[in-house]
């Protein structure tokens, strides 16, 4: 069983930053891929960005790359989102999730923080 808690949520200017952690309980987080997922307003949930075991393979959705970066600390059981040059198209509630599916770990789900980027 894993626990899962964002944070770093808000409200951010178009053009800005934000940096979401992801908090784990559990001894085995270390064992599961991450990831984060988003679901926008009146849309369908959307695989971010994942993360493997070891931190050294991730996969970003397409219109994504090179803005936003996945890691992992598994030594303080945390997964971050570094999101950099927001839109406010990447208005949504931002999920963590953990599983073994390296591609698609949706086993455990947090309860999402919300991020709003204004124009």
């Amino acid at each position: 069983q894993v626990q899962l808690e964002e944070s770093g949520g808000g409200l951010v200017q178009a053009g800005g930053s934000l940096r979401l952690s992801c908090a784990a309980s559990g001894r085995t987080f270390s064992t599961y891929a991450m990831g984060w997922f988003r679901r926008a307003p009146g849309k369908e949930r959307e695989r971010v960005a994942t993360i493997n075991w070891s931190g050294d393979d991730t996969y970003y959705a397409d219109s994504l790359k090179g803005r936003f970066t996945i890691s992992r600390d598994n030594a303080k059981n945390t997964v971050y989102l570094q999101m950099t040059s927001l839109k406010p198209e990447d208005t949504a509630v931002y999920y963590c999730a953990a599983g073994r599916d390296e591609r698609y770990p949706a086993e455990y789900w947090g309860k999402g923080t919300q991020v709003t980027v204004s124009s």
